[in-house]
């Protein structure tokens, strides 16, 4: 019924629209600051999502001879551009892109059981200096950042503090005293889930040790040949007299990440494989990077956004929200991530927690955010890169799946393609390689129809949800209140550092009936307030407000 009752209102919205495929959502008032605990995160893998330079689809002599959703597919920086300026982001309310990591990985390819495969997804370092050629140059990288900023939009760059890419004829290994090569994780206690290799061949960096070490010899000789070596030795001199740390691996790779927030300016890093590390090396990268951000927010006074400061998210693999602030690393030992750099965790709970009501799953993360963890956030999603247990594997639920992501407290991600029903059970593809196809352009143009759906509905559904959340701190970080069963009915309120706002939201409204929906406590008898989905407006009345919209969802706001 619900989703009958979304697709026939947006129908109707969409034939008012199709003419200049405008999917934005009625027009919204300013919108309050910025908050992380309400950020609505998109997250792309870059060569997946749109291609615009065909020169650099294959670079470092790579071959187009890997197994299915495998190999380079063209997708750069420069689309990512393309599509800020588009105003697709903006579009969906997009307050932040998450770039998996834009540094050159290994050249080759390699079989490790699934076929010939590359280092696409950004997992696999090669050189952490450098921006992947496939993915541009370093002009496509401040581009990027750049336009991202002047379009309101924050930059989250993922980053690897565990490990480099695989070993290949072409990639050589770096020096024992730089990595281990064994034993593989067996991931029964804290030892052996982070004194190990992830997989086997590929090489955990010894962040363990505080001993000095010299630079990787197939380091020395890179950058030699590129003619940088003494630029980035000096850089590394600098940086090691500046801090007095000592000269090891950790210290500098930290250097090497940190150097993305003084050259671009991003604004925060996602922690890639974050439980994998000694949990306080995130303490001492945070404060680096915190640093540089100030630094650079300073230099750079027209391209910043707001006073924010520098943001951690980490990938802590199986962390849930009901876990509070302590992670169980098995053996007994436990460790809280949240004290040890991280403003927020993802939140593998979500996908298996949106198969509660929707009252079941607001209040829970109300209560918890609000409660035990207090000061921090979570980031929660639906599906991933590597997360072959998505919520709606089949996406046949696309517009449940937004209302629980898009609508649950906490801070939202957007896996590149939610918001278009993007397949994520490609044939011929294996394992998380079946995630990552390519992103559905093609369908989203032709508004193809899919179980009883059409795509530019289903992107109309996500943006509408979208621009509301982003116009309004509550949703992700305020208070919930369910105020109404039938139809079910709740609010949100924030009112903290200067910030107040406040919202009732419906749900779940059985098609073409038109409900007053009670607003009590929240708004005025004679207050007139807009439905942000349908665009139409109302005065309240002993409490209650009736749009007449015929429509499933209503988003009330002054």
């Amino acid at each position: 019924m619900q989703a009958k009752a979304i697709r026939l209102g947006l129908a109707v919205l969409l034939a008012a629209s199709c003419s200049s495929m405008s999917l934005a959502a009625p027009k919204l008032k300013a919108t309050q600051p910025f908050l992380w605990g309400n950020a609505t995160v998109y997250f792309l893998l870059t060569d997946r999502f749109h291609n615009t330079n065909l020169k650099n689809d294959l670079a470092y002599g790579r071959k187009n001879d890997a197994a299915p959703l495998r190999g380079y597919a063209g997708g750069d920086l420069a689309g990512i551009t393309a599509k800020i300026k588009s105003g697709y982001f903006k579009d969906l309310g997009v307050d932040v892109i998450w770039l998996t990591p834009p540094v050159e990985q290994i050249h080759a390819g390699t079989d490790e059981g699934t076929g010939m495969s590359y280092g696409f997804h950004g997992y696999w370092a090669r050189d952490f200096t450098r921006v992947d050629a496939n993915l541009g140059t370093e002009a496509d990288m401040r581009e990027f950042v750049d336009t991202a900023h002047a379009h309101g939009m924050r930059v989250l760059l993922d980053v690897v503090m565990n490990h480099l890419g695989p070993v290949t004829e072409q990639d050589a290994v770096w020096p024992d005293e730089w990595v281990r090569t064994s034993p593989t994780c067996t991931y029964k206690d804290t030892a052996t889930t982070v004194s190990c290799t992830l997989v086997k061949n590929l090489p955990d960096i010894r962040t363990d040790s505080k001993t000095t070490v010299s630079l990787p010899p197939v380091l020395v000789e890179k950058w030699k040949t590129e003619g940088r070596y003494d630029k980035e030795v000096k850089e590394l001199d600098d940086f090691f007299q500046r801090t007095g740390l000592p000269r090891a691996p950790r210290y500098y790779l930290m250097k090497w990440h940190v150097d993305w927030v003084k050259k671009y300016g991003v604004d925060g890093f996602r922690a890639d494989t974050a439980k994998h590390t000694e949990p306080e090396i995130w303490k001492e990268l945070h404060g680096l990077a915190s640093a540089a951000y100030e630094d650079w927010k300073q230099a750079n006074p027209k391209k910043k956004l707001g006073n924010q400061a520098f943001f951690m998210t980490g990938e802590v693999y199986n962390y849930a929200i009901g876990h509070g602030q302590d992670f169980d690393m098995g053996g007994g030992q436990a460790v809280n991530f949240y004290q040890n750099g991280f403003d927020s965790l993802i939140n593998f709970g979500f996908k298996s927690d949106a198969n509660k009501t929707y009252e079941a799953l607001f209040s829970d993360y109300a209560t918890r955010l609000h409660g035990s963890l207090a000061g921090y956030s979570v980031l929660n999603y639906i599906s991933s890169h590597d997360d072959g247990g998505p919520f709606d594997l089949l996406r046949q639920k696309p517009f449940e799946s937004a209302n629980k992501l898009l609508l649950s407290p906490g801070a939202a991600q957007i896996y590149y393609g939610d918001e278009t029903a993007r397949s994520l059970n490609v044939a011929g593809a294996q394992g998380d390689a079946t995630l990552r196809s390519f992103m559905n352009w093609d369908e989203l143009a032709k508004n193809i129809s899919r179980d009883g759906y059409r795509i530019a509905e289903v992107r109309q559904h996500w943006s509408r949800l979208g621009l509301f959340r982003h116009a309004h701190p509550a949703i992700g970080a305020g208070v919930h209140e369910k105020l109404a069963d039938q139809p079910y009915t709740f609010k949100r309120t924030y009112d903290k550092n200067g910030i107040s706002d406040k919202v009732v939201i419906a749900l779940d409204i059985p098609a073409n009936s038109n409900p007053a929906i009670s607003v009590a406590d929240v708004f005025a008898d004679g207050q007139k307030l807009r439905d942000y989905y349908s665009g139409k407006t109302a005065t309240v009345v002993n409490g209650k407000v009736q749009f007449n919209s015929g429509l499933s969802t209503i988003l009330i706001a002054p």
